[in-house]
């Protein structure tokens, strides 16, 4: 049973471990609308990139989501969200703005001054999310208006355009 969308919810936020893997994979798909993005989270996303990544739990102990992301290595002041889902029955909840604020919060004391993420040109639900959490989308060469958005053409392989977003972080005071 799921809570009216204006009744807060109390959320744990814990690092992912490894024994996380096969909840995640078997849920990812229908959390995305039957998209199949599955094969977008191997394994080794919960062996090696679990410091900066986290896992969202009702006080009941359900998954009300999870976000996979981490600080380049070639550019330590820049931070990726590689993937992030919420449970469809707790949208509008506040649990992506949870685990995308503790994200950044963690990656900018480590040094991160921007963090980037992408999503499909027709993810409006994603697009505005960004929005919101104060991301813009990169805007410039190689870029046009696809489904009403500025995204990359075939981004990541032929018919798979994305939009770019950006947005500062700042370390603690």
């Amino acid at each position: 049973m799921s809570l009216p969308s204006g009744v807060p919810l109390e959320l744990r936020l814990r690092r992912p471990m490894e024994a996380d893997h096969p909840r995640l994979v078997a849920i990812v798909d229908d959390w995305w609308g039957g998209r199949r993005l599955h094969d977008l989270l191997p394994r080794l996303w919960l062996q090696f990139f679990t410091g900066t990544s986290w896992i969202a739990e009702t006080r009941d102990g359900r998954l009300a989501g999870f976000l996979i992301g981490f600080i380049s290595p070639d550019d330590p002041t820049l931070a990726y969200i590689h993937m992030v889902a919420s449970n469809p029955e707790l949208r509008k909840r506040a649990v992506g703005r949870a685990m995308y604020e503790a994200f950044l919060q963690d990656v900018a004391g480590r040094g991160a001054r921007q963090a980037k993420a992408i999503t499909w040109a027709g993810n409006t639900v994603s697009i505005g999310f960004h929005l919101a959490m104060g991301f813009q989308i990169v805007e410039g060469p190689g870029t046009r208006q696809i489904m009403g958005v500025t995204a990359f053409p075939d981004y990541e392989y032929p018919g798979e355009d994305r939009v770019v977003f950006v947005r500062g972080v700042r370390p603690p005071s």
